[in-house]
């Protein structure tokens, strides 16, 4: 970690401060709890004050650097670790409280407190130099301590339930060493918090030691080690399922390449994944890209995945030229269209569009309570509840059966389209839905991905809509090549679906209000068409779509 002289030296002194906490709250079980406990309250201060030093110099040196500057991570932990260190402090001075409280400090097992009080003093004296020195091993040693004072601490708590359960007499004092056990277990926890701040400082990003050991197994093919600092790690994004992404870097400066993609989160989530992946392998090679490597450890799991070179889609809509957009859009076009045809299965198949939407419903309403609308009448006007609306549109929907399936991305967002402009290529990632189903999924999942996109200026937002429109033409144009007569009846509830699920994802209550209204209008359109004449239905691509 690198750290200004100041922020260093107030750390050490911190780390002093504490330990001589930790070394008089020893002599308070040893019986010493008059002289060694007035002396903990009377320098409740001192810690505190040292914290905020480092928590102001910190402030002070991370206001004047530059949005990635590989100093941000340490300044913050710097005071991460400040605070976790004063949190000690906090529960030594807790402990004497809790202990001026009893008659007889044999009852709570005395003895078995410096032994522990001496594992937290082990690790404190471990903290300079693991910080000094950027050691992520001598950091896994701090955090590796955590395990042996909770082991201590659950046999103590044992002890105190049973004693309890006896019925003994000594109920509150029993009572109360439940309270002191748990503030030095808290005290691991705070040593664990500190190990896992030096190790996120060392490789570049926010890790527990789950994801850590993840991490370190996931890139030992690529003949490697995180510890010694050839790699680093640099945060992508986190997903909504919870997962984490991030960059695998080697070399630096100009040198520096990404070397993979790092993946961990629910072991289910990326089971499918992995298994979204394999399955294009086999079905349609080329578009997804490899599987470096999967391992699981509990309900958690890591993948790492093969670093795609070019951009998203999002990035070149929003920010690529004309011509690098066209470029991707006839790739876009031309490999959808061959994917399709491709893996076309004659069996027909139903999206289900209405009810995914009902299955999102609720969570729709927490967001915006204001689309739970009730019965209501403007000018005689009756609208029925969303609900009742919802409800009509996919007993309608039941008649719409796509004539055949494809296999589909099943997430098909601007974010997840990968263009490499340089090999003219099209590929694709995050594939964890994917499946065979309706390919109007996809389309109308990829139009309203772009409606989404919160740019206000109208020139770019012109660009936005209209590619959103031209690739709906295209999908038109296939879907007609295929006798495809319930398209256009499908894609109104793809895109209504579209429209409502995705104001989950926004507070902007404007936007969040059109799509809403959008999505109200096309199942409204949709259920004035008789099923019989679907082939003269069409969807106002030009008037949703405006920008």
């Amino acid at each position: 970690m690198k750290l200004p002289k100041n922020i260093r030296d107030n750390l050490r002194f911190l780390c002093i401060e504490v330990d001589s906490l930790l070394e008089s709250l020893e002599a308070c079980f040893q019986g010493g709890v008059a002289i060694q406990g007035r002396r903990i309250l009377d320098r409740g201060g001192y810690a505190y004050n040292l914290k905020i030093r480092i928590h102001n110099a910190s402030l002070q040196q991370l206001s004047q650097l530059k949005k990635g500057d590989a100093s941000i991570m340490s300044l913050r932990g710097a005071e991460f670790i400040a605070t976790d260190l004063e949190r000690i402090a906090e529960l030594c001075r807790e402990s004497v409280k809790q202990i001026s409280y009893l008659d007889n400090l044999e009852l709570i097992h005395a003895e078995a407190y410096p032994a522990l009080l001496a594992l937290i003093r082990e690790g404190i004296g471990m903290i300079g130099a693991a910080a000094r020195d950027s050691d992520s091993r001598q950091a896994l040693k701090i955090g590796q301590l955590e395990s042996q004072i909770d082991r201590a601490y659950h046999k103590l708590y044992k002890h105190y339930i049973a004693a309890l359960k006896a019925k003994s007499k000594q109920t509150e004092s029993l009572a109360t060493a439940l309270f002191i056990a748990h503030n030095v277990e808290q005290m691991g926890y705070a040593l664990r918090n500190i190990s896992e701040t030096i190790i996120s400082a060392n490789i570049g990003q926010p890790v527990n030691f789950e994801r850590y050991h993840a991490l370190q197994e996931s890139v030992e093919h690529l003949e490697t080690e995180v510890l010694r600092g050839q790699l680093k790690v640099a945060p992508i994004a986190e997903t909504r399922s919870g997962s984490a992404i991030s960059g695998v870097h080697a070399g630096s400066g100009k040198s520096r390449e990404t070397v993979a993609i790092f993946k961990e989160g629910q072991k289910r989530k990326l089971k499918e994944e992995r298994q979204g992946v394999e399955s294009w392998h086999e079905i349609y090679p080329g578009l997804a890209p490899r599987i470096l490597s999967y391992k699981k450890r509990g309900q958690s799991a890591a993948l790492l995945i093969e670093h795609l070179p070019g951009l998203t889609f999002e990035q070149i809509v929003l920010n690529g030229n004309k011509r690098q957009l066209a470029d991707c859009l006839a790739h876009l076009h031309d490999t959808l269209q061959s994917v399709w045809q491709e893996t076309r299965n004659n069996k027909p198949v139903m999206a289900g569009f209405m009810a995914q939407t009902a299955k999102r419903l609720p969570e729709i309403y927490k967001i915006h309570p204001e689309f739970n609308r009730g019965k209501s009448d403007i000018c005689g006007l009756k609208p029925p509840p969303f609900a009742d609306l919802l409800s009509k549109a996919a007993s309608y929907e039941a008649q719409l059966k796509a004539p055949f399936s494809v296999y589909i991305h099943g997430d098909f967002n601007v974010d997840n389209i990968i263009y490499d402009p340089a090999e003219q290529r099209i590929n694709f990632i995050d594939l964890h839905r994917s499946r065979y189903m309706d390919y109007v999924q996809d389309v109308s999942v990829f139009m309203v991905s772009n409606y989404r996109l919160q740019i206000l200026d109208h020139e770019v937002r012109k660009r936005i809509m209209a590619v959103a429109r031209a690739f709906c033409e295209a999908a038109r144009q296939f879907a007609a090549k295929q006798g495809d007569d319930s398209f256009e009846l499908r894609l109104a509830l793809g895109l209504a679906r579209s429209f409502i699920t995705s104001t989950r994802f926004t507070l902007d209550k404007s936007q969040a209000r059109r799509m809403y209204l959008r999505s109200c209008y096309l199942i409204e359109r949709v259920l004035s068409t008789p099923s019989n004449k679907a082939s003269s239905f069409k969807v106002p691509v030009k008037e949703i779509f405006i920008a």
